[in-house]
């Protein structure tokens, strides 16, 4: 099941590498004992045996995607000289294919001139963002939909900024209504707009937010942590797209290679628009910046050593598969949107589901019908574990009843919330393999309901 093909692929990269520094002398120093890490690696493949099988198509729950061959094998090959991305002395190399990557994103958004770097995923770089938007805005709120991740209000904790938590409409998108009356208010300095919740994969209108923006005067951050690849697919419906179209007006904006991006864990990135910014990262390091006037990475990152085996892995991944809305990359996405409308589709179609609302992205909620909520609770962790004995892999979650009102039928609501079953469609063989995810799925589900 898991390729190995590529590590004869590593191998002639090893020796090419290798004899790029064939004028050092020999290192006389013994390699470790194989016998021994032989033994070692293999007790770690038996432990790593008893996770689910994110790699696999019939894995459909969490946001966990597996990084593509060349991302792992180039974070491999990187990882014989372990770059550290604080400074250009630390890592020359993987510091210029950091910023060749960075800047690659930033034109996907449309964006030249700009200020970026890589973290260790989508917290920190929001950290950041807001760092910023604080320094900016000192006193003033931030606010983000309450179907937002979150580590906004946690973050905002950390920095001491004043959140507040922004109603959704009954597709967990922020409310309009309620923005404007809460920036008609006052006192806000950023607003967060979210493409692609971390619950149901949720579009903020990014469009309207930024009309009121006109109006009132406050910084937009954009967390596209999830969603942001989506701008290169051309399958979104008119609304999406057109939320999604505003982005390279925003402020800032964080995305995750990591998801989407098909980078191993942890790879983040901020991306500010105005790159005068970096005034605010500014400090010394007597010891640090001294093998270069070029701008190193650390002085505009809060984080200090940056692993650049993932600067490494990005540019490889980049360069085979170039960020272009008619690219084999954004294919990829497009499959995994087709895959997730379409089981939202035969999810409407079956009576015994409450379908939710349609996806916005490839993140469908769906739960099984029932007399009440607290009945379609329990039918949902029933399923799934049902669905999990047959191999396939879902999730759930708890989110309130009204986001399933459009096919919620005679299901009384005892309860304001009710959990559900939630499925992440982002491999792009998940297209592919729906009808079999579809077949494992009722059965589950006819098991369940005729106890």
């Amino acid at each position: 099941m898991l390729e190995t093909d590529s590590l004869k692929i590593l191998r002639q990269a090893l020796e090419r590498l290798d004899a790029g520094f064939q004028s050092l002398p020999a290192n006389p120093e013994d390699p470790s004992d194989l016998e021994r890490v032989s033994q070692v690696l293999d007790e770690t493949a038996e432990r790593l045996q008893q996770n689910y099988p994110y790699f696999h198509p019939l894995y459909a729950g969490q946001m966990l995607k597996p990084p593509h061959p060349v991302a792992r094998l180039a974070y491999a090959l990187a990882q014989c000289i372990n770059p550290n991305n604080h400074a250009l002395d630390g890592g020359r190399a993987s510091s210029a294919m950091e910023k060749e990557a960075v800047a690659e994103i930033a034109r996907m958004f449309g964006w030249g001139k700009h200020l970026g770097h890589l973290t260790s995923g989508g917290t920190m770089a929001n950290l950041e963002a807001l760092w910023i938007a604080g320094q900016l805005a000192p006193g003033k709120t931030v606010l983000a939909s309450e179907q937002a991740h979150y580590t906004h209000q946690r973050i905002c904790g950390v920095l001491q900024l004043k959140f507040e938590p922004v109603p959704c409409d009954d597709r967990a998108r922020m409310d309009m209504h309620a923005l404007k009356k809460r920036v008609a208010h006052g006192d806000v300095g950023t607003v967060v707009a979210t493409m692609g919740t971390t619950a149901t994969g949720s579009v903020d209108p990014l469009a309207e937010i930024q009309r009121l923006r006109q109006e009132y005067g406050f910084r937009v951050h954009c967390d596209a942590a999830y969603g942001g690849y989506f701008v290169l697919a051309n399958n979104l419906s008119p609304e999406t797209a057109k939320a999604f179209a505003r982005i390279g007006d925003v402020d800032s904006i964080v995305i995750d290679p990591h998801k989407h991006g098909l980078q191993p864990y942890g790879c983040g990135c901020v991306l500010f628009r105005d790159p005068g910014l970096g005034r605010y990262y500014k400090h010394d390091s007597p010891y640090t910046y001294f093998s270069s006037k070029e701008l190193h990475l650390g002085e505009i990152s809060l984080e200090c050593s940056r692993p650049g085996a993932s600067a490494v892995a990005l540019w490889a991944t980049q360069k085979l598969l170039p960020l272009e809305k008619s690219g084999e990359f954004a294919e990829g996405l497009q499959n995994c949107r087709a895959a997730a409308v379409e089981l939202h589709e035969r999810l409407t179609a079956d009576k015994r589901f409450l379908a939710g609302f349609p996806p916005d992205l490839d993140i469908v909620v769906f739960a099984p019908m029932a007399a009440s909520a607290g009945g379609t609770s329990a039918l949902s962790r029933q399923i799934f574990d049902a669905a999990a004995a047959r191999q396939l892999h879902l999730a759930v979650a708890e989110l309130p009843v009204r986001f399933f009102r459009s096919s919620q039928g005679q299901m009384s609501a005892d309860e304001a919330n009710l959990t559900c079953l939630r499925s992440v469609l982002m491999k792009p063989a998940h297209r592919q393999w729906l009808d079999r995810i579809w077949n494992l799925l009722s059965e589950a589900t006819t098991e369940v309901l005729r106890r």
